[in-house]
């Protein structure tokens, strides 16, 4: 099964690694460490260009990956755990 993460962006289920909500977690310098990297090294994938509340880190056979998007890390957890997960609504 798929999640949609916005604008489109589709990402497997069996590649999420986990979905946090970024406010909160950023509070830690090691989380602010480790997605400064990612995104030095071009890990990193902005879906909106509005203000970014969750990211979602991915590991899929061919590297990890962060998402970073502007739906709410609780409407994503809602979608992901549903079985229809192309769906907009909260």
């Amino acid at each position: 099964m798929f999640l949609h993460i916005g604008e489109g962006k589709v990402i497997s289920k069996k590649e999420i690694i986990g979905i946090f909500d970024l406010e909160t977690t950023s509070i830690s310098k090691k989380t602010r460490e480790f997605l400064r990297k990612s995104e030095k090294k071009g890990n990193m994938e902005y879906i909106s260009a509005e203000i970014p509340k969750t990211y979602i880190i991915t590991d899929s056979k061919l590297r990890k990956k962060v998402f970073v998007t502007n739906i709410s890390s609780q409407t994503l957890q809602k979608r992901a755990e549903r079985n229809d997960s192309f769906g907009t609504e909260n």
